[in-house]
């Protein structure tokens, strides 16, 4: 009776404990996310540095984050201060009346005389949308040039996280294999289960950073591209948007190129609207949808509509990292129900 009730007692402050330390680490679980997510894309070029190069651990972690920082962190630090800069300058252009939302509404209604009816038969109020939009862009050009005036005080947070995420991911290469045997030996699941679970978290994380990165990549840069080509103003700024709405699979980029191309048709601009249609749909659709498949799908072994609604529901929940959190658990579920099925309901 004694030994049950210290037993229940030691794995209760166990409990309690882990909790405290997990609310201690909370302001930080973002730096330790990504630096988990590094170690595990960066992982395989670790170990080809170790085995081909005969570099020791120390070096070898070093050289890989080295490249890391070189091919991820910078680019994605210059293309951040560019976007500002382009904010900065979209607000400048609303705020002297260059571009009036408003009026660009206006236009739209003139071109398309049936709009007004279908969305008064809608229930919606043109005149309210109108005045919603207009206050909508003023507010969030506002709040981009706000934040690049106030970079400044939450430069040294930024830098602090991006050091914090950089040092824990350079000892998650050297000693990962060290830490995943004794997290192995330290669970109650069984080993084998959890080498499966942690193998599957490695492939999710890494399948799903590479391919939805690489996807977002490629369809900002050609988003970015005809923007240019047609002399849209902001091509940079619109493409870093068109990027980041990409993380939502299917409908992510059409949700900046499509409206644009309405109004270059409302305008009279009739060649410059069909390329942009035929291009986005066409070119960014094809990008979407031939490359996150094959980078996400084949490699998750998730459908692709479990994808979509995992990832949306991801970001949904918890942000931009959402957008490797939601399918990551998705599949952590389809691993536990199949272990389930296998072990526990053999008929």
């Amino acid at each position: 009776m004694r030994e049950k009730l210290e037993q229940r007692s030691f794995l209760f402050t166990l409990l309690l404990v882990s909790l405290l330390f997990g609310l201690v680490l909370k302001p930080f679980w973002g730096a330790i996310f990504w630096a988990c997510a590094i170690s595990v894309i960066f992982y395989p070029l670790q170990h080809r540095i170790l085995t081909h190069i005969g570099a020791k651990p120390n070096r070898a972690a070093l050289l890989t984050l080295l490249i890391c920082v070189v091919i991820v962190v910078l680019p994605v630090l210059f293309i951040a201060t560019s976007f500002i800069q382009e904010g900065v300058a979209l607000y400048q252009r609303i705020d002297k009346g260059e571009i009036n939302p408003a009026r660009l509404l206006e236009q739209t209604r003139t071109a398309f005389p049936l709009l007004p009816d279908l969305l008064a038969y809608l229930g919606i109020d043109l005149e309210s949308v109108r005045q919603k939009l207009a206050e909508a862009a003023v507010a969030a050009s506002k709040l981009l040039a706000e934040k690049a005036l106030t970079a400044g005080q939450s430069t040294f947070t930024f830098v602090v996280d991006v050091a914090l995420m950089l040092y824990l991911a350079f000892f998650l290469l050297r000693d990962g294999h060290q830490l995943i045997e004794l997290l192995v030996r330290a669970l109650p699941l069984g080993d084998e289960r959890e080498r499966k679970l942690f193998a599957k978290f490695s492939e999710v994380t890494r399948a799903t950073v590479k391919g939805n990165i690489l996807v977002a990549m490629v369809q900002g840069a050609l988003g970015g591209f005809i923007f240019w080509a047609l002399a849209i103003p902001g091509p940079l700024l619109w493409g870093v948007v068109m990027a980041f709405l990409s993380l939502i699979p299917a409908i992510g980029a059409a949700l900046v190129w499509l409206p644009v191309a309405i109004y270059l048709f409302a305008t009279g601009e009739w060649l410059s609207g069909a390329v942009l249609v035929a291009f986005g749909a066409l070119v960014i659709g094809l990008a979407d949808n031939v490359l996150r498949p094959l980078l996400v799908g084949r490699d998750t072994k998730l459908p692709d509509y479990l994808v979509l609604f995992s990832t949306l529901g991801g970001i949904s929940l918890m942000g931009v990292n959402g957008f490797v959190i939601g399918p990551l658990v998705a599949a952590l579920f389809l691993v536990f129900w199949d272990i389930f099925m296998r072990e526990f309901n053999g008929r």
